[in-house]
């Protein structure tokens, strides 16, 4: 049996323990396993495959980030394609792309992304090509697993900024504002701004109110806490409103988004007359080594999918279902995105420790 490994979307902490896992479990079973560089653009476009052999994957379970690289511009169903005429097309070439994967000779691909590439797995099954994924986001929002890998280490760097943070909050008496990652779900903010100590935390899932927060800054100001921090998640909305945008949406790509915090901060300052300075850690959660939880849930996520595809279980997504690991079909993965229930303990541990959620 041929394999071939992609990893897309984003990158996140336990990447390459993934595809560790994976190429030697398929070795293992006498396989012949191949990793596609920089998305599917490596069979499309550049011919990227690389052979991945013992060599090839020794000593990377500790590296952040991905060997065979990844791209969140590769959606194969809405290629992008420069014009003549200087504009950019999209052009459904995943009939190509298929076609060129079997031409190689490849049995079965293991897809490894958050929920954007995991809908293109599935919709490539859906047209024949035999697909396992493996759920990767560090936002933790795909249904089906109780976490992903690289989730652990985000949260945890997150908590360790905010932890920094703290001091100079104290010191110079500010309010100071983190703003995480966190498009849809709030994990990572309602997680790290728990852990962080944090005063205010606004996410996704609840709508904030301005008068809300800048009413928790002042009650601390009255019982003498003269400094307050506040974590918000990209996609916070204020009540009414919407996302705040960096980047619309371009061919091929997803709106940025990005400026919440700085938005909060502002806002802040205005209704309290609070110094305010605000942080966004943006790419700094995806990088780095990834946590002990990180790369062992990452090589057991990457024996699990070749074990998929020896026992041909095809559209299924490994998951974590404590203590052990299991399958789910991606169609029911992709249902509708893992979102922080608002009547979880750690809301409701937020709430019985004062913490304000904005509303």
């Amino acid at each position: 049996m041929k394999i071939a490994i992609s990893t897309g979307g984003g990158d996140a902490p336990g990447l390459n323990a993934v595809i560790r896992a994976a190429a030697l479990s398929a070795l293992h079973r006498g396989f012949d396993v191949y990793g596609i560089q920089r998305g599917f653009g490596g069979v499309l476009d550049e011919g990227y495959v690389l052979r991945l052999g013992r060599n090839e994957v020794r000593g990377i379970t500790h590296l952040g980030g991905t060997i065979l690289g990844t791209t969140n511009r590769g959606n194969p169903f809405r290629w992008a394609t420069p014009q003549k005429d200087g504009t950019v097309k999209e052009i459904d070439r995943s009939d190509e792309l298929i076609a060129r994967f079997r031409a190689m000779g490849f049995d079965a691909l293991i897809m490894v992304g958050g929920d954007g590439s995991l809908r293109i797995a599935y919709d490539l099954f859906r047209k024949g090509l035999p697909v396992v994924g493996v759920p990767k986001t560090i936002d933790n929002d795909v249904s089906g697993t109780v976490i992903t890998f690289g989730y652990d280490t985000a949260v945890t760097t997150a908590t360790e900024a905010i932890d920094k943070v703290h001091s100079t909050a104290e010191s110079h008496e500010r309010v100071m504002v983190v703003e995480v990652m966190g498009r849809y779900a709030g994990w990572i903010a309602l997680n790290s701004g728990l852990a962080g100590g944090a005063d205010v935390i606004l996410i996704p899932e609840i709508p904030y109110d301005m008068r809300s927060v800048c009413n928790k800054i002042r009650e601390r100001e009255e019982r003498g806490r003269h400094f307050s921090i506040v974590v918000v998640a990209e996609g916070a909305v204020p009540k009414g409103g919407g996302l705040t945008v960096k980047e619309g949406a371009g061919a091929g790509t997803v709106e940025r988004l990005g400026g919440v915090g700085e938005r909060v901060a502002a806002e802040i300052t205005s209704l309290t007359g609070k110094e305010t300075r605000s942080l966004t850690l943006g790419h700094l959660q995806r990088g780095g080594s990834p946590t002990t939880f990180d790369r062992l849930t990452g090589l057991r996520f990457g024996a699990a999918a070749v074990r998929a595809v020896a026992d041909q279980r095809f559209g299924q997504m490994v998951a974590l279902d404590p203590p052990t690991i299991t399958l789910v079909p991606l169609v029911e993965a992709l249902a509708q995105p893992k979102r922080v229930p608002l009547d979880s303990d750690a809301v409701q541990t937020a709430r019985e420790l004062g913490t304000c959620l904005g509303d």
